[in-house]
C-alpha cells in the first residue's frame, strides 16, 4: 500500500517532468546530431525566453484566481510602442522602460474595473484586449514596423553573454526574482492566500482589491516587456505580433498547475511548461513536422497531463 501511495504521489508531482524527459528522449534518438546538441539547448532557452516571461504573468493573475485575456495584445502594444520610439530616436532605455510602464497602468485598470464592479476577469480583459487591439491597428496603419531602426534596439534580443542569449538571462533573473517574491515575500504568500479563499483572505485583514489590482498590473507590464524583446529580437513589430503568444502562456502556466504544487500555479511549474512547449516545438521542427500537427501534438499533450494529474490523485474512478 505505501508502495502504491508513493508511486501516486510521484504521478501526481512530477508526472509532467517525467514527459518532458520522455519527450526529450525521443527527439534525441530520432535526431541526436540536429537536437541532443548544446547549441541546440541553448537555442531552445532562447526561443522559450518571451513564452517564459509573459506567462509568468500569467501565472501571478491565476494565483489570485483569475485570467487576464489581453496579454497578447499588450505584448504587441509594447511591442509597437518600443519600436516607434526607436526609430523616432528616443533613447534607447525609455524605449523598454516606458512601454512597461504604459502597460503596467492599463492592467492597473484592468485590476480596477474586476475587482471595483465586481466584473468577470475574462470578460473584461476580453474588451480590453479588443480595445488595445483595435488602437494598435491604428497607431501603427496596420503596418509592421522595421523601417530606421536602430542596431542599439536590437541589441538585447540579438546579442550574447559568453554564448548565453541576453534573452535567456532575463529569462531566467525574472524566473528566480518572481520566485523569490512568490516563495519569501508577504505579497507572494497574499497572492496565495487570496487564491485558496478570498473571503478568509479579507476576514485576516488582506487587501484583496490591492493585491488583485497589482497582480494584473505586473501581468501587463510582463506583457509589455515581452512585447519589446520580441521586437528587439526581430528588429520589427507587427500590430497583431503578441497574439501568438497568448494560448501559449496559459498552456504553460496550466502544465505548471501539474509540477511541483497540486493544482496551484507556481513559477518553477510555469517555467517547466514552457520549457515543455519549447522542447516540442522546437523537436517537431527539426524532424520537419508541419506546424498543425504541432498544435495537435501540443493540445494533446495539455490533455495527457491533466489526465496523469487526476490518476495520480485517484480521482479518475
Amino acid at each position: 500500500m505505501a508502495k502504491k501511495v508513493n508511486f501516486s504521489g510521484l504521478i501526481r508531482a512530477y508526472g509532467t517532468i517525467f514527459a518532458g524527459i520522455l519527450i526529450v528522449i525521443v527527439f534525441s534518438i530520432l535526431r541526436p546530431d540536429a537536437f541532443f546538441t548544446f547549441s541546440n539547448f541553448i537555442n531552445i532557452t532562447r526561443q522559450i525566453s518571451l513564452l517564459v516571461v509573459i506567462a509568468l504573468g500569467a501565472t501571478l493573475v491565476m494565483c489570485v484566481d483569475e485570467f487576464d485575456l489581453s496579454v497578447g495584445a499588450l505584448a504587441s502594444l509594447g511591442g509597437v510602442i518600443g519600436a516607434k520610439m526607436a526609430v523616432a530616436g528616443l533613447p534607447i532605455s525609455l524605449c523598454f522602460i516606458l512601454p512597461v510602464i504604459i502597460c503596467f497602468f492599463i492592467g492597473l485598470a484592468n485590476g480596477w474595473i474586476v475587482t471595483k464592479f465586481k466584473v468577470l476577469s475574462f470578460i473584461t480583459t476580453l474588451a480590453v484586449s479588443t480595445i488595445i487591439g483595435g488602437f494598435t491597428f491604428w497607431f501603427t496603419g496596420g503596418a509592421t514596423v522595421f523601417q530606421n531602426i536602430p542596431k542599439e534596439f536590437t541589441y538585447i534580443g540579438t546579442k550574447s553573454i559568453l554564448n548565453i542569449p541576453l534573452l535567456s538571462i532575463i529569462m531566467l533573473f525574472l524566473t528566480v526574482l518572481f520566485w523569490f517574491i512568490m516563495r519569501h515575500t508577504a505579497f507572494g504568500r497574499k497572492l496565495y492566500a487570496i487564491g485558496g479563499n478570498e473571503a478568509a483572505s479579507r476576514v485576516a485583514g488582506i487587501n484583496v482589491k490591492k493585491h488583485k489590482n497589482l497582480a494584473f498590473a505586473i501581468c501587463a507590464a510582463l506583457a509589455g516587456l515581452t512585447g519589446v524583446m520580441m521586437a528587439s529580437r526581430l528588429g520589427s513589430a507587427h500590430p497583431t505580433g503578441g497574439d501568438g503568444l497568448f494560448l501559449s502562456s496559459y498552456a504553460a502556466a496550466f502544465l505548471g498547475r501539474t509540477v511541483f504544487k497540486e493544482g496551484v500555479p507556481n513559477i518553477w511549474g510555469t517555467f517547466v511548461g514552457a520549457a515543455i512547449l519549447g522542447i516540442l516545438a522546437n523537436g517537431l521542427t527539426i524532424l520537419q513536422v508541419p506546424t498543425f500537427m504541432q498544435d495537435l501534438l501540443t493540445g494533446c499533450i495539455i490533455i495527457l497531463a491533466v489526465i496523469v494529474q487526476k490518476i495520480g490523485r485517484g480521482d479518475s474512478k
